[in-house]
């Protein structure tokens, strides 16, 4: 997808198509990082989500049932 800056005022806007942003879950309050590496722009949504205690576990458990093996050997 090619894209051209749209002006607005003493800057320029990005219009990024509605599919986009509904695909990255992004909406008017998403916050964004953009960042360069002189050569690309990347524009990322931030993660503000914090995970609940029950979200924490279970992402905990899946873990440990994943590398058990790895975590054992490391214990050793």
């Amino acid at each position: 997808m090619i894209k051209r800056l749209t002006s607005l005022g003493n800057s320029a806007a990005l219009i990024i198509d509605k599919p986009i942003l509904e695909l990255l879950h992004i909406t008017s309050e998403t916050d964004l990082s953009i960042t360069t590496d002189g050569k690309t722009l990347t524009i990322a949504p931030v993660n503000n989500h914090v995970l609940g205690e029950a979200e924490f576990k279970a992402a905990h458990d899946r873990v440990l049932k994943s590398h058990h093996n790895t975590f054992k050997k490391l214990a050793h």
